[in-house]
């Protein structure tokens, strides 16, 4: 008996609060994610193409730094055994076929055999140098795009801010709904721009873990490739 006129009072409580406050009756509604990006204004569309072009950049230059890294683990086995034969024709054939960083830099060397040691560091470290520079073309974009993209969506939440307090200037009344309502559209853009940010980030250091990789690579063959000229002096 006393379960029943609890539950018989409750419901004459939430009844009294729903006539008081039709709304509190209505469910909220549910926020999509692509309504909330088509709200952040117009700051979305230069958003849209850092993120766009953060991406471009990223698969182009990790297909052409996969392609660099191919397998070369038996390169300096084969170079070592045509020199030692004397068969430098076949090592620059076989270099010339591999078409890779690695083997351009030790076909300059290759080249240059006959000349003093100096001479084919120099010319296999230039080379490398420049191999390097093509492997590294636009990754500097993604850091670009990882400092540009936090601070433009934070430009695009303050002017969304400046209007929402302009509009409370000409009305000369603070409403909560419409503070509230238009700032939360606006803190979008600031979202948007740290995700792409620390995307970008990411991508950005994973390109640069992956040239590095390459880059010690090459200098390790070319020490050896040296130490493979010396070893008839020796």
């Amino acid at each position: 008996m006393i379960a029943l006129l609890i539950q018989d009072t409750t419901q004459a409580l939430q009844d009294t609060a729903n006539a008081v406050n039709p709304t509190l009756s209505q469910p909220a509604p549910e926020l999509h994610f692509i309504d909330l990006l088509f709200k952040g204004g117009w700051v979305m569309v230069p958003l849209a193409f850092l993120a766009f072009l953060a991406l471009v950049i990223f698969v182009e230059r990790y297909l052409t730094i996969k392609k660099a890294t191919k397998d070369e683990s038996n390169l300096m086995g084969q170079i070592r055994s045509y020199i030692q034969s004397g068969n430098l024709e076949g090592a620059s054939a076989m270099l010339r076929n591999n078409n890779s960083p690695l083997s351009r830099m030790l076909q300059k060397g290759l080249k240059r055999i006959g000349r003093p040691i100096k001479d084919i560091e120099g010319a296999i470290e230039n080379v490398g140098k420049l191999e390097v520079s093509k492997l590294e073309k636009n990754i500097s974009i993604l850091g670009i795009v990882a400092g540009i993209a936090p601070m433009l969506g934070f430009v695009g939440t303050i002017v969304g801010v400046i209007t929402i307090f302009h509009q409370v200037s000409i009305k000369g009344a603070i409403e909560i709904g419409t503070i509230s309502g238009g700032l939360y559209t606006k803190m979008i853009t600031s979202a948007t721009g740290l995700i792409i940010g620390i995307i970008a980030y990411v991508l950005y250091h994973i390109l640069n873990i992956m040239v590095e990789k390459i880059i010690l690579k090459m200098e390790t063959d070319a020490i050896d490739f040296i130490d493979l000229l010396e070893e008839p002096g020796k």
